[in-house]
C-alpha cells in the first residue's frame, strides 16, 4: 500500500513518505473571514476532509491544521463605517463558515488557529529574515517590513516563474519598497485604522502581512518541517509562493508536498462579484440535502474544476439516492442473515483512492457495486448481497456520504421523512394483505393512491420496495 499524490512543486505524482512513520501532518489554508462563505470555500475544505479520511483509513494518524485569517485589509474595509467592530465581524463570519462545514459533515481540524493569536511568532520569523539579509524595514519611518525577493535565489520555485517575469506585489502600500515585487511581512499603522487592529512590534505599531500569518501558524502547530501544505489553486501565487520563500529563507524546511484543489465555476464562468454569479454556501445548502451537496462537491477529481449548472444538483441527488436506496433495501432483506465478512472497501476502490485521491474512479467502483448488489437482491442471492452491502457501506463511510450516518438525520434533512415512511409502509402492508386475500381491486387502489402521491412501488422476489418518484 502506497498513497501517491500530485506534488505541485514537483509537478508530478509522487509517493507519500511522511517525515514521521505512521503520522501525516497537514496544513491547509482556511478562510479569510471577511464575508459569507461560497461554494468554492466548501469545495476546498471538503477536498482536504476526504484526504484526511482516506489517510486515516490507510492507518495514518493525521494532524490537520486549518487556519482562520481574521485580520486582513478586506476585513477592516468591510467593517469600516458600520456599527460592527472588525473583530466582531470576523468572528460572526467565522461562525458561518463553521456552520457550513458542519452541515457537510466536514470533520473539525485538529487545530484551527486564528492569525491574531500568533503575532509574536510572526515577529520571530520576520526578525530571523532581517538577520539573514532577506527582509528589510522601510527607511521612510512607516514601520513597514518587506521580504527582499531579490535576495532569495529560489523565489519562484513553487510556480516555476522567473522573478523578472513576475507581476508587482499588490498586498500592501508600495511606500518604502526597494522593488515592486517585494511583499509585506509587517504593515505599519496608518491614520484612520482602528487601534484594535495594531500590535506593537520592533519596527513600530502595525499588523501582519497575509503571507507571514500562515508561515507562523504552520510552524507553531506543526513545527519547522511538516508533510503536506494544501489550498485552492488560486493561492499558488502569490500566497503559497511567498510562504515558501519566507519560511525557507528563514531556515525552515517547511512543507514536503504541496496540494492544490481546483476551483468551482458557474455555468462555465469563474464566480465573481462583478458577474453577480457567486453562490453562497447557505443558498446552496438550501437547494438540496447537505449529503447531496457533499456528493456533488466531492465527486470530481480534487485537482479538476467543478462547474455548477442547471440540473447538476439533481444529477447528484439521483446518484446519491441510488446508493441510499440500495442500502435501505439491502438492510431490509438481510435482517436475520449472518454476514461473515467484515466491511471492507474493494481493492479497485482502494487503488483509485491511493492514486492521488481519484474519487471519480472510486465512485465508479461504488456504483458498480451498487448495481451488483441490486442484481443480487433481484436474484435473492443473500450471500452476494451481503458482500455488496458491506463493500458499499465501507466506501460511503470513507467518503463521508453514508446515508445512514447520524449526522444526516438533521441539518437540512426533511423533517417529514420519518412520518412519511411510516405512512407509506402501512399502505404497502395493506396492499400486501389485500393481495394475499385476493382482493386485487383494493390492492390496485392502494397502488394508484401511492402513485398519485408520487410514490413508486416495485414487487421483487425479496418483497415490495417503494421510492419517491
Amino acid at each position: 500500500m502506497t498513497v501517491r499524490l500530485h506534488d505541485s512543486r514537483a509537478a508530478a505524482v509522487v509517493d507519500l513518505v511522511p517525515l514521521v512513520d505512521g503520522h501525516v501532518s497537514m496544513y491547509v489554508c482556511g478562510p479569510t473571514v471577511q464575508s459569507s462563505p461560497h461554494i468554492g470555500h466548501l469545495r476546498s475544505a471538503l477536498v482536504y476532509d476526504i484526504w484526511r479520511r482516506w489517510l486515516t483509513h490507510r492507518g495514518y494518524r493525521v494532524t490537520l491544521v486549518r487556519n482562520v485569517t481574521d485580520i486582513d485589509d478586506k476585513v477592516l474595509d468591510l467593517a469600516a463605517g458600520t456599527d460592527e467592530e472588525w473583530f466582531a465581524r470576523a468572528y460572526r463570519v467565522e461562525l458561518e463558515f463553521t456552520a457550513a462545514y458542519n452541515a457537510l459533515g466536514i470533520l473539525p481540524p485538529t487545530y484551527e488557529p486564528r492569525a491574531t493569536a500568533s503575532v509574536p511568532q510572526m515577529h520571530e520569523i520576520i526578525q530571523r529574515l532581517i538577520d539573514r539579509g532577506h527582509a528589510y524595514a522601510a527607511d521612510d519611518g512607516s514601520g513597514d517590513v518587506y521580504f527582499d525577493t531579490g535576495s532569495w535565489a529560489e523565489y519562484g520555485a513553487l510556480t516555476r516563474q522567473r522573478r523578472e517575469d513576475m507581476a508587482e506585489a499588490t498586498d500592501a502600500d508600495p511606500r518604502g519598497k526597494r522593488d515592486p515585487r517585494d511583499f509585506a511581512l509587517w504593515k505599519g499603522a496608518k491614520p484612520g485604522e482602528p487601534s484594535t487592529a495594531n500590535w506593537d512590534s520592533p519596527w513600530g505599531a502595525g499588523r501582519p502581512g497575509w503571507h507571514i500569518e500562515c508561515s507562523a501558524m504552520s510552524r507553531r502547530y506543526l513545527g519547522p518541517a511538516f508533510d503536506i501544505h494544501g489550498g485552492g489553486l488560486d493561492l499558488r501565487f502569490p500566497h503559497h509562493e511567498n510562504e515558501l520563500a519566507q519560511s525557507t529563507a528563514a531556515g525552515d524546511p517547511f512543507a514536503s508536498y504541496w496540494l492544490h484543489n481546483g476551483l468551482v465555476t458557474v455555468e462555465g464562468q469563474k464566480m465573481s462579484k462583478s458577474l453577480g454569479n457567486s453562490i453562497f454556501a447557505a443558498d446552496f445548502l438550501g437547494a438540496a440535502r447537505p449529503a447531496v451537496v457533499r456528493y456533488f462537491l466531492g465527486a470530481a477529481h480534487y485537482r479538476s474544476a467543478i462547474d455548477h449548472h442547471e440540473g447538476s444538483l439533481a444529477e447528484a441527488e439521483a446518484a446519491y439516492d441510488r446508493i441510499a436506496g440500495f442500502l435501505d433495501r439491502a438492510v431490509e432483506r438481510l435482517q436475520g442473515v449472518h454476514l461473515t465478512d467484515a466491511p471492507r472497501v474493494p481493492d479497485a476502490f482502494a487503488e483509485a483512492m491511493d492514486d492521488d485521491l481519484s474519487v471519480p474512479q472510486a465512485l465508479a467502483v461504488l456504483h458498480e457495486t451498487v448495481r451488483a448488489g441490486n442484481a443480487a437482491l433481484d436474484a435473492d442471492d443473500a450471500e452476494s448481497l451481503g458482500t455488496a452491502y458491506h463493500q458499499v457501506a465501507a466506501m460511503v463511510e470513507v467518503l463521508g456520504i453514508d446515508p445512514r450516518a447520524a449526522h444526516w438525520s438533521g441539518g437540512g434533512q426533511d423533517a417529514s421523512a420519518g412520518p412519511l415512511a411510516t405512512l407509506v409502509e402501512r399502505l404497502v402492508q395493506e396492499r400486501a394483505d389485500a393481495r394475499a386475500a385476493r382482493d386485487f381491486g383494493a390492492a390496485d387502489r392502494v397502488r394508484d393512491d401511492l402513485a398519485a402521491a408520487g410514490i413508486t412501488i416495485e414487487d421483487t422476489p425479496s418483497g415490495t420496495r417503494w421510492s419517491i418518484a
